[in-house]
């Protein structure tokens, strides 16, 4: 049995998913893994959320229990033992703190940079607001306003599709790929009504990119997460 690696809650997941090429996506591929599509669309998703009560080995680690966190990734599926299994790729993660970005990057080879970060997470009569924010140069941000209440992700929809990858996996050459799982249950999602996107994509994730900063998502939402447990990794 796999051993768990952390523990946490990631809570307020604001999923901007954008359709690109997928040839874009050919130099972050890893090693036995191929794009995933659904309904003939490649995906890249903008998401910003919180972790929250953070445990790694069991552990709280002092002053790094609670933060944001903003990724960029991309859809993917591994075949093992004839079953296909549905995983993420990180083109870059942000995280406020200097050693969540070390670990994660020698131990790891994920792609972290540390950059100054806010949220915030507001509720008035008829919505709910979330916004997370990151510094690189100038703030970037990422806001959604929803209904207050949120209803279980539909089967077969868009939004299954995007948050119901259980694989995470990591290039670390052109002949090896890091592997590991991801458990949480169905979640629930807010139905948008607004949204607002600030991001110089061609400075923080490359000027291949730069191209999403004035390109309107095929959707917005807003997912409201749960507790989720990362298991130890292989390499494969």
């Amino acid at each position: 049995m796999t051993k768990t690696f952390l523990q946490a809650e990631w809570r307020k997941l604001a999923m901007a998913n954008y359709s690109v090429d997928k040839k874009l996506l050919d130099k972050y591929l890893p090693p036995k893994t191929e794009i995933d599509l659904w309904n003939d669309i490649c995906y890249v998703s903008l998401v910003g959320f919180m972790f929250k009560d953070t445990k790694v080995k069991g552990l709280k680690i002092p002053f790094h229990t609670n933060f944001e966190e903003v990724n960029l990734r991309f859809y993917v599926r591994c075949k093992d033992n004839g079953e296909w299994k549905r995983g993420v790729v990180f083109v870059k993660e942000i995280v406020p703190k200097p050693a969540l970005t070390f670990v994660a990057n020698t131990v790891y080879k994920e792609n972290y940079e540390t950059m100054s970060m806010s949220h915030s997470w507001t509720t008035s009569d008829d919505n709910l607001t979330v916004e997370y924010k990151w510094k690189k140069g100038r703030w970037n941000s990422l806001k959604v306003i929803t209904d207050k209440n949120a209803s279980l992700i539909k089967s077969d929809s868009e939004e299954e599709f995007i948050t119901e990858h259980y694989w995470g996996y990591t290039k670390i050459s052109n002949e090896k790929t890091s592997e590991y799982g991801v458990e949480h249950p169905k979640w629930e999602v807010y139905q948008t009504k607004d949204y607002s996107i600030d991001v110089d994509f061609a400075k923080i994730y490359g000027q291949e990119f730069n191209f999403l900063t004035s390109e309107k998502p095929k959707s917005v939402f807003l997912a409201e997460g749960s507790e989720i447990k990362v298991k130890d990794g292989r390499q494969i």
